[in-house]
C-alpha cells in the first residue's frame, strides 16, 4: 500500500464519504474510511495516512475536533483538512491550534479538499473583503462559538446563550448547510 497516497476519511454521512472515497480513488489516493473515533483508533494501529478529511460533528455527540486531536498526536506531519456544515470562526481556530491544515464549509468537493492540502502555509497577503460582518453572521458565529463549548449539547448551549432550547434548535435547523 502506497503510504504517500494514503487519505484517511472520517465522516459519518454514507453517502457523502462513499462518495469521497470513490472521488479520491480515482485520483490515485488509497482511501481508508471511518465513521467514528473508535474506527479512526484502529486505523491508527494499522496505518499511517499521509491526509485526512475530517467531518466536525460526528454521529453519538462526537467532535471532530477530538478526531483532528488524534490524528495529530499519531503523525504530525499529517494533512489534516475539516469539513463542517456547521462553519464558525471558533470552530476554525480551534481545528488549527489542533492540528488541521486548513477547514471548509461543506458543501466542498474533492477538488477544494485537495487544494487545502496543498495550501499548509499562510499567505501573508489574503484578498480582503470590504463587507463588514452582518449581525446574522455575528449571532450565527456566537451560537457556534457556545456551541463547541458546551460540547455540541443544545439545552447547555441555549442555557448559555440565555434562549429557549427550541428557539435555538430553529436557528440551527434554518442555518444548517450541508
Amino acid at each position: 500500500m502506497s503510504e504517500n497516497r494514503l487519505l484517511l476519511i472520517v465522516e459519518d454521512d454514507t453517502a457523502f464519504a462513499r462518495t469521497l472515497v470513490r472521488s479520491f480513488e480515482r485520483r490515485g489516493y488509497t482511501v481508508l474510511h471511518a465513521d467514528s473515533l473508535e474506527q479512526v483508533s484502529v486505523l491508527l494501529t494499522q496505518h499511517s495516512p499521509r491526509y485526512a478529511v475530517v467531518d466536525l460533528k460526528l454521529n453519538g455527540n462526537a467532535s471532530g475536533l477530538a478526531c483532528v486531536q488524534m490524528l495529530h498526536k499519531h503523525d504530525e506531519a499529517m494533512l489534516i483538512v475539516v469539513l463542517t456544515g456547521f462553519a464558525s470562526i471558533a470552530t476554525a481556530v480551534e481545528a488549527v491550534k489542533l492540528g488541521a491544515c486548513q477547514y471548509l464549509a461543506k458543501p466542498s468537493n474533492t477538488d477544494d479538499i485537495e487544494a487545502a492540502f496543498g495550501h499548509v502555509a499562510g499567505v501573508a497577503e489574503p484578498e480582503l473583503s470590504n463587507r463588514s460582518t452582518s449581525i446574522k453572521t455575528l449571532e450565527w458565529e456566537r451560537i457556534h462559538e457556545v456551541l463547541v463549548e458546551a460540547e455540541f449539547n443544545i439545552s447547555e448551549a441555549a442555557r448559555r446563550l440565555g434562549m429557549h432550547r427550541r428557539t435555538l434548535a430553529r436557528k440551527l435547523n434554518k442555518q444548517q448547510v450541508k
